[in-house]
């Protein structure tokens, strides 16, 4: 048995995984999904969220799993994959990079995103008054994030998207090649993303190589539009 802990990316929450977590748990692996603090139904207030919030929650539920585990991250979701190997490297069996932003150290991911000028994310987000958070124009959200994506799971997600903290985008990251650099890694590039764009996805990929790269004919979200064929993946790594 296997312990996967699926890390969902800006706006969402663990319910985006709910495909996938079905078909990791028939095939009898233990599945964690947790909603990032503040976002899906966590109701912790935004304004103090940084990076290191979602580092130490999700080390927390690495630290509490009796074998290193399969870190999985969608999107923003792979900054906190990264913090988090870093601090616990030894427990962590391979990192999981599902159309997500690997980020170099010292960067951070408002400066790797800002490299890709074809994203849709840019258009798609408005900035609260506050300027603590930002949420997605509900006229952008199926053909940013969706494309391939039934009606009825655009739905969904546009009933359950919420405003997004905005500090961790703009935190650099602070990674070792003896923490991080030493764990496993994969990349599942999408190569229909409108978010991410292939590119963005290659030129992350050059700056920090990884173990094994797979390929999925996906726009932004495949644990909707192509969750048979991820969990299947996830299943093989």
């Amino acid at each position: 048995m296997t312990t996967y802990i699926l890390v969902h990316g800006a706006w969402h929450g663990g319910w985006c995984w709910h495909r996938i977590v079905a078909q990791l748990q028939r095939a009898s692996h233990h599945v964690v999904a947790p909603d990032l603090k503040s976002l899906g139904r966590d109701r912790t207030p935004p304004e103090g969220i940084k990076l290191e919030t979602w580092t130490e929650q999700i080390a927390a539920l690495v630290q509490a799993q009796a074998e290193p585990v399969v870190l999985v991250g969608h999107s923003r979701g792979g900054i906190v994959l990264s913090t988090v190997a870093e601090q616990l490297p030894d427990k962590v069996r391979t990192l999981v990079y599902l159309t997500a932003f690997l980020v170099e150290n010292g960067r951070s991911l408002r400066e790797t995103a800002a490299e890709d000028p074809q994203s849709l994310v840019g258009p798609a987000m408005k900035v609260a008054p506050d300027h603590l958070t930002a949420s997605v124009r509900e006229e952008l959200v199926r053909e940013a994030f969706y494309g391939q994506c039934t009606d009825a799971d655009v739905a969904l997600a546009r009933s359950l998207l919420v405003p997004e903290p905005l500090a961790p985008l703009a935190a650099p990251l602070r990674l070792s090649q003896g923490g991080f650099g030493s764990v496993p890694r994969v990349y599942i590039e999408c190569t229909q993303d409108r978010a991410i764009t292939l590119a963005a996805q290659r030129r992350m990929q050059a700056a920090l190589p990884c173990r094994d790269r797979i390929t999925l004919d996906s726009d932004h979200s495949p644990f909707f539009s192509h969750a048979e064929q991820l969990a299947d993946v996830l299943l093989k790594i």
